[in-house]
């Protein structure tokens, strides 16, 4: 019987033995175990090792071998019942993403040659300020680690900017707050996976961004139109839109709306963060334009 062998066979024996044994209680000497089982001291040490690591005993030098206390339990599972809800996922059932292709089509679709695509938002060529671009980018790519993969969760100084940026005087989020993603469909399709379930529906306004309803459509979602009007999204339809299709994700863009231009009234945003409260769903908001606003816009909310 080679050493591998013996050791493994010693320790089933020690492991069967263990059962006549209370917790704590001493096991006998290595010289004891040596000449009871007619074993060297290597592979009686090794065994001892072999129940140590799976902690059924306790080696405590000068003292002897104990036997262990029962074997630690899983970590207490964290609170995680507020995403189950959300997903409507039972213990164990694994939902597929299917995409509507027709719908990721028709969205995506290039427009035809010669006309002005006005879909996404973005500012006529002649508007777009080359130099200082052109200058922001030789600047970046002197910078030391530029070239360097960069964290998933996007640039530490970077997040902690956005985190600034969004809290406002409360200063209530953090740089940990923050995802970075490769850009606003990316940020759309990480956030509608990340909330609602494969084949759920999810409430957008109505008319709505294009890329939204890609974003949808991609997650294997099932958008649902809700009215806006001149003050943003009608908060009236939008609570029964909650209730008639059981939705826990709307979609919105309430400053500079794509395609209409406007931005949710005061008494509206409230509104909606009340009704999203009380159907326990998520606000997903879009805020694009920010940046945009004119010189001579009122003050953003």
């Amino acid at each position: 019987m080679n050493d591998g062998s013996s050791v493994a066979h010693l320790a089933g024996i020690l492991r069967n033995e263990l059962k006549r044994y209370p917790e704590g209680g001493k096991l006998p000497s290595s010289r004891a175990l040596m000449e009871r089982y007619r074993v060297s001291p290597v592979t009686v040490s090794r065994a001892i090792a072999a129940l140590a690591a799976e902690g059924l005993v306790i080696s405590r030098p000068g003292a002897g071998v104990f036997r262990g206390g029962r074997r630690p339990g899983p970590p207490p599972r964290g609170d995680v019942s507020w995403q189950e809800v959300t997903l409507g996922a039972g213990e164990g059932r694994i939902e597929p993403r299917g995409a509507d292709a027709s719908g990721l089509l028709a969205t995506l679709a290039a427009p035809p040659p010669g006309s002005i695509d006005l879909n996404g938002g973005y500012p006529h060529p002649s508007l777009q300020p080359e130099r200082a671009l052109a200058a922001a980018l030789a600047r970046a790519g002197r910078r030391p680690g530029t070239w360097d993969r960069p964290p998933v969760e996007g640039l530490p100084d970077l997040r902690a900017w956005f985190a600034r940026d969004i809290a406002g005087p409360d200063q209530a989020l953090g740089e940990a707050d923050v995802l970075v993603t490769a850009g606003g469909q990316s940020a759309l399709n990480t956030a509608l996976r990340s909330l609602t379930a494969p084949g759920a529906p999810v409430l957008v306004e109505s008319p709505t961004y294009p890329g939204i309803l890609a974003a949808a459509r991609a997650s294997g979602l099932r958008p649902v139109p809700v009215p806006v009007d001149a003050e943003g999204v009608r908060t009236d339809l939008l609570a029964e839109a909650f209730r008639t299709t059981g939705a826990k994700t709307f979609v919105c863009q309430p400053l500079f709306h794509n395609p209409t231009g406007a931005s949710l009234s005061a008494a509206r945003r409230h509104d909606v963060l009340r009704i999203a409260r009380e159907a326990s769903a998520f606000v997903v908001e879009d805020d694009f334009a920010r940046r945009l606003a004119h010189t001579d816009a009122p003050p953003l909310p």
